[in-house]
């Protein structure tokens, strides 16, 4: 590079699951008489067992920049008004999208695709319409689709865990359509939360970006697979020392230069994920956290890159051979800030 220094990366792409298009202003769902009025003409996107929807194929020639768009179903069909459980998710197109729960028909049909992980999966079809769940199809799901199910599976997953009220104990009703719950007992009223997280790109301290990124695998997860590190924000804690903390309790590295590169829902439950870079020293020994990190490992930008171009699918039950590196899905941010990184030069 004729000794010119490199630009700090950047995500190339939005995350998978940060693609919202839909206006869901305050007032639009404080608008009871608007949204009663425009329910003949709403669509509802069916949410059911961990979090499965349907889906059809994009039609050839498409810009929508997916493979599936949501296969949504005329709100009539449900009543004249919006059921009690209804969440409504916003306006698009000139249309109002709501959710309700669903499931697919028991016909005993599926269909093999691939799944998160890299994994193939047998999922439920009928009727041309394939059941997927967010966070192994999140990818695939065209701009639109994937903000308004993402919206869909925040509400329904914060619903499931606010039926009362935390002041007092008692029921508490479904507001807002949707997007606050109140007690009438004590008259509180609560709105959906979102937890924070932080997840961290490390990387060494060569030049702009580093020529060496630091990588770790949980126990539980399949042999091979690695990704950053990530940790909840705790009370009382700022972000950067939150990334700080996080990394010296999972691999005992010491991190500088933190910087904010982006951020993505990942509504399992209730998080948002607020992604990071940093440097550390990769000559200092890493110290996993017992239980936590069963192993953590320097790999180098060649490594990352072909890691990336291989995107394997596997057969379920796969077990990589010792030191293959496996890289996380395509729904998740750690997946665009290693693809970013790689991208970079040092």
């Amino acid at each position: 590079m004729n000794g010119a220094m490199s630009a700090p990366f950047e995500f190339g792409a939005l995350p998978a699951l940060s693609r919202s298009g839909a206006d869901r202003q305050e007032n639009l769902r404080g608008d009871r008489e608007r949204l009663l009025s425009r329910w003949p003409d709403a669509r509802v996107v069916l949410v059911g067992h961990a979090t499965r929807t349907p889906v059809r194929a994009v039609s050839a020639g498409s810009d929508s920049g997916g493979q599936y768009t949501l296969s949504t179903r005329k709100a009539l069909s449900f009543g004249d008004e919006p059921p009690e459980d209804a969440l409504f998710l916003g306006e698009w197109d000139g249309t109002d999208y709501w959710a309700l729960p669903g499931e697919p028909e028991d016909t005993g049909k599926t269909e093999r695709v691939r799944g998160g992980w890299g994994f193939w999966e047998e999922v439920p079809a009928a009727d041309g319409e394939l059941w997927v769940e967010l966070r192994g199809h999140g990818h695939k799901l065209d701009d639109a689709s994937a903000g308004l199910l993402t919206t869909a599976v925040a509400l329904r997953n914060w619903h499931r865990r606010a039926r009362f009220c935390a002041r007092c104990g008692e029921a508490a009703a479904r507001t807002q359509f949707g997007w606050a719950s109140w007690c009438a007992s004590c008259e509180r009223e609560e709105y959906p939360r979102t937890d924070p997280a932080v997840i961290c790109l490390v990387h060494d301290d060569v030049g702009t970006n580093g020529k060496h990124v630091l990588l770790a695998r949980q126990p539980m997860w399949p042999r091979g697979r690695y990704s950053v590190l990530a940790g909840f924000v705790e009370a009382g804690e700022s972000l950067e020392g939150c990334v700080e903390r996080e990394i010296r309790e999972e691999v005992g590295a010491e991190v500088w230069g933190i910087r904010y590169l982006g951020s993505q829902p990942w509504p399992f439950p209730r998080s948002i994920m607020l992604g990071f870079a940093a440097r550390a020293d990769a000559s200092a020994p890493l110290r996993p956290a017992d239980g936590e990190i069963e192993e953590a490992n320097w790999y180098s930008r060649a490594e990352v890159r072909a890691a990336l171009a291989a995107d394997e699918i596997h057969e379920p039950g796969f077990e990589a051979e010792p030191g293959a590196l496996l890289l996380p899905g395509n729904s998740s941010i750690a997946k665009v800030m290693l693809n970013a990184w790689a991208a970079a030069e040092a």
